[in-house]
């Protein structure tokens, strides 16, 4: 076999992989195991283009047989307008989100972060060169499995991420996601590494998990770790007087919820990555197509359904618990998101601004629930460009 030969059906087979990867960019995941595609594809679709690109040259230059650079070319091509749809609505994305910050926080609010924080940080919120090298991060100091609490006989841990030098600095205590069933604090230690050598002292914290423990025991443990670290805060060089909570999906639930306590302790600002806001209407409208199947989970960590247990999924409900004088909340939701819906983000927004609170709802278009999975992708680079300036603006311009 010729080398040419070897080069069309090489390119035709890179074709279909890289489209069918491609693909599910638009295509929502049916199941747990195809949702891994649907969360990556978007994140990697610079690769992809690349990939595509790569077949359409090759199908150009390798290939003499024209019904077989035809197929090849017309696969590239719409691999290549699949990853395009996505790295084309990058700068609006961006212009959007910048006057969501300035609409929610103030025009001038990055004018109030000190200088020598805004130099530490981002100076672009994308940046096709960290999607390919990944995101620079400085060195920092990392402790691991410090029990905080036992309940029920289960030992709870948290990890503990610092600045290199010692000192006293803010503290972003983050809280996991996985359905309220499973995960562990050591869940997106890039992220958590990032945020500490930016400086801030950064606490993972654990919580029970159902169906075996359920609802309110994770608002428990939440609220067991918020204090462990307001009473050990000097031993762990955190400012007790200036805290966020960070949660992801059901960790941004319980975020949420901990901060609205009518007696919560105090903290400066919540962060909810696309958390469950309204668990009875997640309920009654669960996604299409439903991966995650919504409502098993659902009475698994309530241990019931809507029908049986109407008032615990109302006491859940972090939307049901907004009044005047809470928290800023910085809310980042995807629009192509299938466990929980970006609609549910939005209501949130609006019930708090209504309220007379401040808020900042942000929402990327092309992404999938869990997007920040990798850390490198489109979507992570801009929901950390401006967690990083929510952050700033929390913690040290109040």
């Amino acid at each position: 076999m010729s080398y040419k030969r070897v080069l069309s059906w090489l390119a035709l087979l890179l074709s279909f992989i890289s489209l069918f990867f491609s693909s599910w960019i638009i295509i929502p995941a049916p199941n747990m195991l195809l949702l891994r595609l649907a969360v990556g594809a978007p994140e990697m679709s610079p690769w992809l283009f690349g990939l595509n690109l790569l077949c359409l040259l090759l199908s150009f230059f390798c290939i003499r047989q024209h019904q077989l650079k035809r197929l090849v070319c017309t696969l590239s091509l719409i691999g290549l307008l699949i990853c395009a749809s996505v790295l084309v609505n990058i700068p609006l994305t961006q212009m959007q989100m910048a006057k969501a910050m300035k609409q929610g926080l103030g025009k001038d609010y990055l004018e109030q972060i000190p200088v020598q924080i805004s130099a530490k940080m981002q100076s672009d919120p994308f940046s096709l060169v960290n999607t390919f090298r990944g995101i620079p991060s400085g060195k920092t100091r990392h402790q691991t499995g410090i029990i905080f609490a036992t309940s029920a006989g289960i030992p709870l841990k948290m990890e503990v991420y610092q600045p290199p030098a010692m000192g006293k600095y803010p503290a972003v205590i983050v809280i996991y996601g996985g359905a309220w069933q499973y995960g562990n604090p050591r869940a997106n230690s890039e992220f958590n590494q990032y945020i500490a050598s930016r400086g801030y002292t950064v606490f993972a914290i654990d919580y029970r998990h159902a169906p075996k423990y359920r609802f309110p025991a994770q608002l428990d443990d939440v609220r067991t770790a918020l204090s462990f670290i307001h009473k050990h805060a000097v031993e762990y060089e955190a400012d007790p007087e200036r805290m966020v909570l960070l949660g992801r999906s059901a960790g941004a639930h319980l975020a949420m919820l901990a901060a609205y306590q009518p007696d919560a302790l105090p903290v400066r600002a919540v962060v909810n990555y696309y958390g469950p806001v309204d668990l009875t209407e997640g309920y009654k409208t669960p996604p299409r197509p439903d991966p995650i199947n919504s409502r098993a989970v659902l009475k698994a960590f309530i241990g019931g359904s809507l029908e049986e247990l109407p008032n615990r999924y109302q006491i859940a409900s972090p939307i049901n618990y907004v009044t005047r004088s809470l928290p800023p909340t910085l809310l980042i939701y995807a629009r192509h998101d299938h466990l929980v819906q970006a609609r549910f983000g939005r209501q949130m927004y609006e019930r708090l601004r209504n309220s007379g609170n401040t808020a900042v709802f942000l929402e990327i278009p092309w992404a999938e629930h869990a997007f920040d999975a990798i850390f490198n992708g489109v979507s992570n680079q801009l929901a950390l460009y401006y967690t990083e300036r929510f952050l700033a603006w929390a913690l040290f311009s109040q």
